[in-house]
């Protein structure tokens, strides 16, 4: 995953955590505008979330902050 990427799902999840608390969850659709503008984008991510961490579709925000930044 590329570094921009990876910062942007750290910040969405810092600012959801930061309004919200630790429990807040968040789905991969919550790192891209309500437009579908760059799909492989998308598709990268749904990957990354669906198919090599098999995670629900929706996780703590703590939990996939940390799997981004490799600290779980």
């Amino acid at each position: 995953m590329e570094e921009s990427l990876k910062q942007r799902i750290i910040g969405v999840c810092d600012k959801k955590i930061a309004s919200k608390g630790e429990g807040v969850g968040v789905s991969f659709y919550a790192f891209f505008a309500q437009k579908n503008d760059n799909p492989q984008l998308l598709m990268e991510v749904a990957e990354w979330w669906i198919k090599t961490h098999r995670l629900d579709h929706f996780e703590k925000a703590m939990k996939i902050k940390k799997l981004v930044e490799g600290t779980v």
